[in-house]
């Protein structure tokens, strides 16, 4: 009797250990709007987090590595008000969130920056506190881009802050570039003047990304330098602040 229950037993482990394209998806935040994309990618070993707004120009913690890529399923908007950073709460300026696209092949490029296990929370703490008006920690995979011969070219998961439809500095997305703009151009918050955020973004995924499209951010700055006689290329400023 001992001998076939060990048998069966046996026999059920290696039909789970054969099971193909078993994969494990750990979850690091509770939030139900986590998601992890589809694909061979091992257990969590280290933090990156992505930057797809001032984060892509300028980071204001301290990580190991840094490196170019994009995440796919959503689309950058300027959906989202900022009372803070770059507006206040009377005069709020637009900063950008992300929303899912319809296409899962929507590619948005940033930067992805790999932070020590030491610094991991206080990192998040800080992030936490920065990203504090509306924004929530969400999981998906990063793509990096290009390929690199010293660094790792496979899908990672790495963590980012999106300010979802519920939060109540939600903009909507029913304004016309044109409505955006105008708000944009009377804001100012603690971080500058909220014009200023718009033009380091669409400068660094042109020095970044050359020949990718953002078709948002890029029509939001031209309406911004028509409406701004003192617009200037950035990109010399954009190089110091690294």
């Amino acid at each position: 009797m001992i001998s076939r229950n060990l048998g069966a037993l046996v026999k059920s482990m290696l039909k789970i250990s054969i099971t193909p394209n078993s994969h494990i998806c750990c979850k690091m935040s509770s939030s139900p709007h986590d998601n992890c994309d589809q694909g061979a990618v091992q257990p969590d070993s280290e933090t990156w987090i992505f930057g797809y707004g001032s984060l892509v120009w300028k980071a204001d913690f301290p990580y190991e590595e840094k490196r170019t890529g994009y995440i796919k399923g959503y689309n950058r908007r300027f959906y989202q008000n900022s009372i803070d950073h770059r507006g206040t709460h009377d005069k709020p300026g637009r900063v950008v969130t992300l929303i899912h696209s319809e296409n899962p092949d929507s590619k948005v490029w940033g930067m992805g920056y790999r932070i020590a296990e030491t610094n991991k929370t206080d990192v998040l703490n800080h992030l936490d506190h920065r990203e504090k008006n509306g924004y929530e920690r969400h999981k998906v995979l990063f793509y990096p881009y290009p390929t690199s011969e010293t660094q790792f070219n496979e899908p990672k998961n790495i963590l980012l802050y999106l300010a979802t439809k519920e939060n109540p500095s939600f903009a909507g997305q029913d304004d016309s570039l044109e409505q955006i703009a105008q708000q944009i151009l009377g804001a100012t918050g603690e971080s500058g003047k909220n014009v200023e955020y718009v033009y380091k973004l669409a400068d660094a995924m042109r020095l970044l990304y050359p020949g990718e499209e953002d078709d948002h951010l890029f029509e939001l700055e031209r309406i911004l330098k028509a409406h701004d006689p003192g617009a200037c290329d950035s990109r010399s400023q954009l190089s110091k602040e690294g």
